[in-house]
């Protein structure tokens, strides 16, 4: 097998690291706050869990504090679990070490900088977080590739090119004045145009009803061909 090498990050340094001082400034916030939809949360957590089995090498990319890695533990073999946010992966450690969970590897990386052989994860998990990367079909491209065949794809992503194209307009004063990271607006069928035209069979699609005005992201799991 080949050894996948880091994608280019030409222009992305700046923005990246704008977007790295948000999330660290906020990571303590982030982590007290309630999950906002419950049994939309739980209903993804059990549909991916129907895809593991105890042997299987998991990783996570953009895990935040790590409460999903964390619940998901049990059903594999391990899980290593990215973020590039510091104080992100110091609140995750402490829920780890709370927990006496060891099979949950918490690293300050980002998933440009991965370094990882093709064909090395039964599973790769990417939730809530390629609506916030400049360059999400790279990545894409990136997850197909150190994928096993027949392996998975689990992504949450708001689009938000279905109903706030708007948005496009106030990211970017957003971003100037340091009150947002980076955010790339893009629709429901460009995410799945982007997993197909890569290479992955869409194996389980579901979008959660908006309620009380929150605009809500959409659940796939992708397959990549064997």
């Amino acid at each position: 097998m080949s050894k996948f090498f880091p994608i280019q990050k030409t222009n992305l340094d700046s923005k990246m690291s704008q977007s790295v001082k948000f999330w660290d400034k906020i990571a303590d916030k982030y982590s007290r706050q309630p999950i906002a939809d419950e049994a939309s949360y739980q209903k993804k957590l059990k549909v991916t869990q129907d895809y593991f089995k105890p042997d299987m090498k998991v990783l996570e990319f953009g895990c935040g504090t790590g409460s999903t890695a964390l619940i998901h533990a049990p059903h594999v073999q391990h899980i290593r679990a990215i973020d590039f946010s510091s104080e992100m992966i110091e609140i995750a450690k402490g829920k780890a070490e709370a927990q006496d969970i060891s099979n949950v590897t918490f690293e300050q990386l980002t998933i440009e900088e991965l370094e990882v052989e093709d064909c090395s994860y039964d599973a790769v998990l990417g939730l809530n977080i390629l609506h916030l990367l400049a360059n999400k079909e790279e990545v894409i491209t990136k997850v197909y590739k150190m994928l096993k065949p027949g392996a998975i794809f689990v992504t949450s992503t708001v689009c938000l090119g279905d109903k706030m194209k708007w948005f496009k307009i106030i990211a970017p004063i957003g971003r100037f004045f340091g009150l947002m990271p980076l955010v790339k607006v893009f629709t429901t069928k460009g995410l799945s145009d982007s997993l197909i035209n890569t290479g992955f069979a869409i194996d389980y699609h579901w979008q959660p009803s908006n309620s009380q005005g929150v605009f809500k992201g959409i659940f796939i799991v992708a397959k990549k061909s064997k």
